[in-house]
């Protein structure tokens, strides 16, 4: 069953979420709430889902980025977002490391802020410690598009938003960026927008 998603506003987004024991992650709680959220995620759709997000203040996050979300993407576009097929899978308690490979800006929306678009700059690479949905410990080396759907879904657990990171004169609604923005680079985007600041 799919979950009502949960509003900007709402302040169970703007709080540090608490960290699941092994215990509860293997109780019977918890794994129907990761199915929920999978659904829950699949049904919006979107390639990344955080317990907040749902309205639970945990440390739980779900990600899949599926083929069919690329198909109708230009391989050139693919390439540029270095993004690719990301299987289900579930992080829980996260712990990130940024990585050296410095930074890159993209347009980011989210399912908590239903209808907008904006530039925000992150990390291309990060590390990424956690728990998985057997209370297993695991570690993400991500680079690109998936390094971004980590950060982004880990600054929910913390409490931040994207529109926390974002460069303010880039936010758009999904109508307008289509419209005005959809078919420029980012950079071509960038330079319009600075310009348009000049006296």
């Amino acid at each position: 069953m799919a979950l009502k998603l949960v509003q900007a506003g709402d302040p169970v987004l703007r709080r540090r979420t608490r960290e699941l024991s092994p215990e509860e992650i293997r109780g019977k709680a918890v794994r129907e709430l990761i199915e929920q959220m999978r659904e829950t995620m699949r049904e919006a759709p979107g390639v990344g889902l955080a317990a907040p997000q749902i309205g639970e203040s945990l440390r739980l996050a779900v990600i899949e980025d599926r083929a069919e979300y690329l198909r109708n993407v230009s391989a050139d576009r693919l390439a540029l977002l270095e993004r690719k097929v990301v299987p289900f899978h579930v992080i829980i308690n996260p712990r990130i490391t940024l990585g050296t490979a410095g930074e890159a800006r993209f347009y980011e929306g989210c399912l908590s802020l239903t209808g907008f678009l904006g530039l925000v700059s992150r990390a291309l690479d990060v590390r990424v410690d956690a728990l998985d949905e057997n209370a297993k410990p695991i570690r993400i080396d991500a680079h690109g598009w998936y390094a971004r759907i980590l950060q982004h879904e880990i600054d929910h657990l913390n409490g931040t938003l994207y529109i926390d990171r974002v460069y303010p004169r880039t936010f758009t609604t999904q109508e307008n960026y289509a419209q005005f923005w959809g078919d420029k680079t980012v950079d071509e985007a960038w330079s319009a927008l600075e310009a348009e600041r000049a006296p």
